[in-house]
């Protein structure tokens, strides 16, 4: 697909102004750019087949063509929701792939590889031995909430019940019902600020990762055997609120409350990780500690909070491209792309839609709808220019990371709006 680029700062100086200028409302040229752009990508990022190993068949949006080969657990899921404003007999095809690699007592990994894992990243991916067909670590569990929103009712498909067995039998370590994850990419937000303090130097990116891989992998990537091991483990709060809108979606009861009485920090209005053992540090604030303004049953005043002290904060979210992945308040806050070693560090600044569409729900529920419309008009003018990337830069709108980045066509859902989305399609 034809890619929009900024050519020069004076653009850049040009569409700041137009963000702040008041007008709040996408230009329908600028819709249908997007609309093209979404469904163009989709397409061309289309796989299907059957496995040559076991003939097993499949078909799923891979990421991105030429970084991201595989299919990945949460882009399937994201995808799938994008696929049904064009051809929704696809969003089923694609969930039912994640459930095709699904194996008998329930665990769908965080990567299915329905094309042989080679090269280098046998030794850096999650798994547990060279011909594993997927990954023996986790993503956010959005399978069941996907399906609802996509197809139907998680609740009638064996499989999917299956898979929250099994979630609930090796991942809840206390039986309250949160999940808690043993690498920082379990969360899909990889190398973000709020793990350098619980992971340290072998957060995701730095020289020490590769440890922690290896020592997870012999141990299975068991939570249970990882904690008696030292740790870290992290109940983290994204993969949480997703979790918890696959139980809702599946008529299983919410955690919500448990959420608010473990993760809930009253001082600062903002929803914080669980960690074993205690970091030494507070970890810094993510956008993740927002996320629960995706689910419908969180308290009004705590919503308000959220969106009033952090969201719509100019110092904190509130940027000409919103939300950014780090408050840009912090420290650490990089709008660009942050490289260590070479290598990309994601989540560290930029802004991602899927991070804005969960947000932006929380804006419909509550009642914001101008600052609703304010993050659409934000957002969807980067895309406009830039095309589908991986991510934004929250300052100037420049697109970064991967290009024909299959789930950036989840705006979809903010331009094509369904009026089941400020009960976060659960009503």
């Amino acid at each position: 697909m034809t890619q929009h680029k900024v050519t020069s700062g004076q653009t850049i100086r040009a569409r700041r102004v137009a963000w702040h200028d008041g007008s709040q409302m996408l230009a329908k040229q600028d819709i249908d750019s997007i609309r093209v752009a979404c469904e163009t990508t989709l397409h061309q990022n289309w796989r299907e087949g059957r496995r040559a190993s076991d003939g097993t068949p499949f078909a799923y949006t891979c990421p991105s063509p030429f970084h991201y080969p595989w299919q990945w657990y949460w882009d399937s899921c994201f995808t799938a929701i994008a696929w049904r404003h064009f051809e929704p007999e696809r969003s089923r095809r694609e969930l039912e792939s994640l459930l095709a690699a699904q194996r008998e007592d329930g665990f769908i990994g965080h990567t299915i590889f329905w094309t042989a894992l080679n090269g280098g990243r046998r030794f850096t991916y999650n798994i547990t031995s060279t011909d594993a067909p997927m990954t023996s670590s986790i993503q956010p569990p959005a399978l069941a909430w996907a399906w609802r929103i996509a197809v139907g009712d998680p609740a009638t498909v064996p499989q999917i019940l299956r898979h929250h067995d099994w979630l609930a039998e090796n991942r809840d370590l206390d039986g309250d019902g949160l999940l808690w994850i043993v690498q920082p990419d379990e969360s899909g937000l990889d190398a973000s600020t709020q793990f350098d303090a619980i992971w340290r130097y072998r957060a995701h990116g730095l020289p020490g990762f590769m440890l922690l891989v290896r020592r997870n992998r012999t141990l299975g990537y068991d939570v249970r055997r990882i904690l008696a091991a030292g740790g870290p483990v992290c109940c983290e709060v994204l993969t949480n609120v997703l979790y918890n809108l696959s139980r809702l979606a599946l008529g299983r009861p919410s955690l919500t409350k448990t959420m608010i009485e473990r993760m809930y920090d009253p001082r600062s209005g903002l929803f914080m990780p669980l960690t074993r053992p205690v970091p030494l540090r507070r970890p810094p604030m993510a956008w993740s500690a927002l996320s629960p303004l995706a689910l419908p049953d969180l308290p009004d005043e705590i919503a308000c909070r959220l969106i009033e002290e952090h969201l719509l904060n100019p110092k904190h979210y509130w940027l000409p491209v919103p939300p950014p992945s780090v408050s840009a308040s912090d420290p650490n806050f990089a709008p660009g792309d942050d490289r260590m070693f070479g290598l990309r560090r994601y989540w560290r600044g930029p802004t991602w839609v899927n991070a804005g569409w969960l947000l932006w729900l929380g804006l419909l529920r509550m009642g914001y709808r101008e600052h609703g419309e304010a993050l659409v008009f934000r957002l969807g003018t980067a895309l406009a220019h830039e095309g589908l990337r991986e991510y934004y830069d929250p300052l100037t709108g420049r697109g970064m990371g991967a290009v024909d980045f299959g789930w950036s066509s989840l705006f979809m859902e903010m331009i094509d709006r369904d009026p089941r989305a400020p009960g976060s399609y659960l009503e």
